[in-house]
């Protein structure tokens, strides 16, 4: 198990770190001059995920939780005030805040970089509006944990900055447009795979509570989650 204890390291610290997430509004007024069918599909996708909810909101608790072979790695509580970007970690009996945007020294810049992986994996569907990519889509693809066949958008981010350049994703999702699974393909090749599932919706924002690997030896999960 070397492997995924491996490859849980580098993706609970590395994934997905292009851009802070932010409250960025969505144009009512482009939106409304066009149907749900004729918009991108990164914005189809980011709508069926109640983006527009997640503007609404002053608050976001949530706790992040890796096992790796049934041993807790990580357990990370959050509060998130997303409109004034504040940000508070709670972890091994510490609790750490800061300002996103401010200049942040050493231990705040890693905690940073623990809310960006964590906050990636509650919220990933509004990165396909929050931040910059390259992207291909499939009407078919055969998803790699389930065998069945779904669509499929690859998001790649050729080296644009944050803390893991060159990393991407291979989204696998039904005709609702709601991640089923996914695999994460780092810059150096290393691949992790989950699912998405155990879906629970707050405050109109559907949440994959759960996250694990084919054979269920990797499990990412949230607990503690209360939107407000």
């Amino acid at each position: 198990m070397k492997k995924i204890i491996t490859l849980f390291m580098l993706f609970t610290f590395l994934i997905g770190c292009k851009d802070d997430p932010k409250n960025e509004e969505t144009s009512e007024d482009a939106v409304s001059e066009t149907t749900s069918e004729e918009l991108p599909l990164p914005i189809q996708i980011a709508n069926a995920n109640g983006i527009e909810k997640f503007n609404e909101l002053d608050e976001l608790n949530f706790t992040f939780n890796v096992k790796v072979n049934d041993t807790l790695r990580s357990e990370r509580a959050w509060k998130w005030f997303p409109k004034s970007k504040k940000v508070e970690l709670t972890e091994k009996g510490e609790t750490i805040s800061y300002t996103q945007g401010d200049s942040l020294i050493e231990k705040t810049l890693a905690v940073d970089q623990k809310f960006i992986n964590d906050s990636y994996w509650l919220l990933f569907p509004y990165q396909l509006m929050w931040s910059d990519f390259e992207s291909t889509y499939n009407e078919k693809g055969m998803a790699p944990i389930s065998n069945e066949e779904m669509k499929m958008l690859t998001v790649s981010y050729k080296g644009k900055g944050g803390y893991s350049p060159d990393d991407s994703y291979h989204i696998f999702f039904g005709d609702d447009n709601m991640i089923r699974e996914w695999t994460y393909v780092s810059s150096t090749g290393r691949e992790l795979t989950t699912t998405w599932e155990d879906y629970e919706t707050f405050k109109g924002i559907p949440i994959a509570k759960m996250h694990k690997s084919a054979d269920s030896s990797f499990q990412l999960y949230f607990t503690d989650i209360t939107f407000k």
